[in-house]
């Protein structure tokens, strides 16, 4: 009967050190949605998700407007959203025939795309998360 109480015993105590395990791993869910610019789709950009708690960001790319941010931890998280827009075009070898490559720049302002500066916020919650972006200049 003793040994019966102790193998209890033991259990529960497993049980209780994996429970607390467990809440000491974050979060991490998907968090899916647009992103437009001035009424226009963003076709190829980035987007971050930086935890208020300091944790490690996440993030996906942005194409054709779409994005896709996996492995994002739940709670309040700082968003940056970067743009590339063509400005110009570059040869690739010095030579008259050579093939061109374009030449980005950022296409949004500050106030989105840098981290220090963005004002941009979202709270991710546990499940589905859906966040479509309407920037402005």
């Amino acid at each position: 009967m003793r040994g019966l109480r102790w193998a209890g015993g033991v259990a529960v105590l497993a049980g209780a050190a994996a429970l607390v395990g467990c809440s000491n791993e974050p979060d991490l869910v998907e968090v899916t949605g647009t992103v437009s610019f001035e009424g226009a789709p963003i076709e190829d950009g980035a987007i971050r998700f930086y935890p208020a708690d300091g944790k490690n960001p996440a993030g996906g790319t942005i194409k054709d407007g779409k994005y896709t941010a996996t492995k994002v931890p739940v709670g309040v998280s700082k968003v940056v959203i970067s743009g590339a827009k063509v400005v110009s075009k570059k040869k690739i070898y010095n030579t008259p025939n050579s093939p061109e490559m374009p030449v980005t720049a950022e296409l949004l302002p500050d106030k989105y795309s840098k981290t220090e500066k963005t004002g941009l916020t979202y709270e991710v919650k546990r499940g589905s998360n859906e966040k479509n972006w309407e920037l402005t200049k």
